[in-house]
């Protein structure tokens, strides 16, 4: 049996806001949108469908693309129940880590997982991965090389955080979609994207940040991050808020729930002076004491004795996510009766990659997933853009495209 801490905020009738005006916070949105070249407005939208299939009974993925800046476009595979409900469902955006993309594991795993719950789920390619490569590769972690200045950094945060919105707002125009209950999901990477772009897209209802979270000082763990360019140097620029961490969770508490949630041995966050539990204490003081009260401020926990991996999959975000969207096929009931799947033997029984560095127990083969039955996808399977229309329109989805039309306003 999964042991796990877990540490809730509690409500408060003390109304967040007592400390900050509302003029500040609009103050805080708009210049971090500024600094970080977040279209605002967004473009237009532009849904495409390229049809569906039926990877799982009772789901349906249906492949699309919406457009984001520059005209480029995010190739994606939504996920849905193949049976409409008598009322609009949920709304789920994934966001990957490092080298992940819509054919990660967690990302089919987590959309059929959902979809069987009643959600709309999306799960997209990241700029330089999958559809957005010029190879159509996976795991190239290709916007990690350092392109100069270091507004392009900047640039490259604009652009992940303007996927996701780009994803809520397709979500928000299905006909099927509840627009008042979406949420998203960020893993490593993901969860540093998420932590700024829920401070800023009020649309979410709910935010769970799994593999990070840890919004931390001056020289801490994202300062200090090789990843340049999708990091590091948008976590600096973002200095002018001062408590950064305070700042942007306070931010995220005006916007709605959050869940933080990683492993006592995630090297993300054992990297923090206080230790994991003692820094998210520490912040969440610090949060509340700038908000002025608890209301919506951040909520957190820990599964002893594991390390980086995909936990919004496991029963503790399930859970939380099922009470903050009220996922309609799950009732507490059901989920406490839910069983778990291994993730390591059933990648390799259902012949699913994991990228070596993360296929131990301690990592992401160690991941005791809620549900069971979920197939394996073939690569194939999930290519969005069929190749025709992809080779045509190439310029429009690949990292070299971006680049270049980047660094034309660089210039200027």
């Amino acid at each position: 049996m999964l042991t796990v801490r877990l540490f809730v905020s509690l409500l408060s009738v003390t109304a967040l806001g007592a400390e900050v005006t509302p003029a500040q916070i609009q103050e805080w949105r708009t210049r971090i949108k500024q600094v970080l070249f977040v279209p605002d407005p967004p473009p237009p939208l532009e849904p495409v469908s390229y049809g569906s299939f039926e990877p799982t009974p009772g789901v349906i993925a249906e492949r699309i693309s919406y457009s984001t800046e520059f005209g480029m476009r995010v190739p994606a595979i939504l996920y849905r129940p193949a049976k409409r409900g008598t009322q609009k469902a949920p709304g789920i955006v994934v966001v990957n880590g490092h080298g992940g993309d819509k054919y990660a594991w967690y990302s089919f795993y987590s959309g059929m997982l959902y979809a069987k719950a009643g959600a709309f789920v999306v799960t997209y390619d990241p700029i330089g991965e999958g559809e957005r490569n010029a190879e159509r590769k996976s795991v190239t972690r290709q916007h990690d090389i350092s392109v100069p200045p270091e507004e392009m950094g900047r640039r490259m945060a604009g652009l992940m955080i303007n996927d996701v919105r780009q994803a809520v707002s397709y979500l928000a125009q299905r006909p099927e979609v509840d627009s008042s209950r979406i949420a998203a999901l960020g893993y490593s990477m993901g969860s540093f994207v998420l932590g700024i772009t829920c401070a800023i897209e009020t649309r979410l209802d709910s935010c769970v940040l799994v593999g990070g979270g840890n919004l931390d000082d001056p020289g801490g763990y994202w300062d200090r991050s090789n990843h340049t360019m999708c990091q590091a140097i948008p976590y600096k620029s973002l200095m002018f808020l001062g408590d950064r961490g305070a700042v942007l969770y306070t931010l995220h508490a005006v916007r709605g729930r959050t869940f933080v949630f990683n492993g006592t041995l995630d090297g993300v966050v054992t990297s923090e002076p206080l230790g994991p539990q003692g820094f998210f204490e520490d912040l969440r003081k610090r949060t509340i004491a700038l908000g002025g009260g608890e209301k919506n401020v951040f909520e957190f926990g820990f599964e002893p004795g594991a390390g980086h991996r995909p936990y919004f999959v496991t029963r503790p975000a399930t859970l939380w996510l099922a009470r903050q969207l009220r996922l309609p096929n799950w009732s507490a009931g059901d989920m406490a009766k839910m069983p778990e799947t291994p993730i390591g033997e059933w990648a390799r029984r259902e012949h699913v990659y994991i990228e070596p560095a993360y296929a131990t127990e301690m990592r992401e083969a160690g991941t005791r997933a809620v549900g069971s039955g979920i197939p394996g996808v073939g690569r194939e399977q999930l290519h969005a853009v069929p190749l025709d229309q992809w080779q045509r329109d190439k310029d429009r989805f690949v990292y070299e495209s971006w680049i270049a039309k980047a660094k034309a306003l660089v210039a200027e």
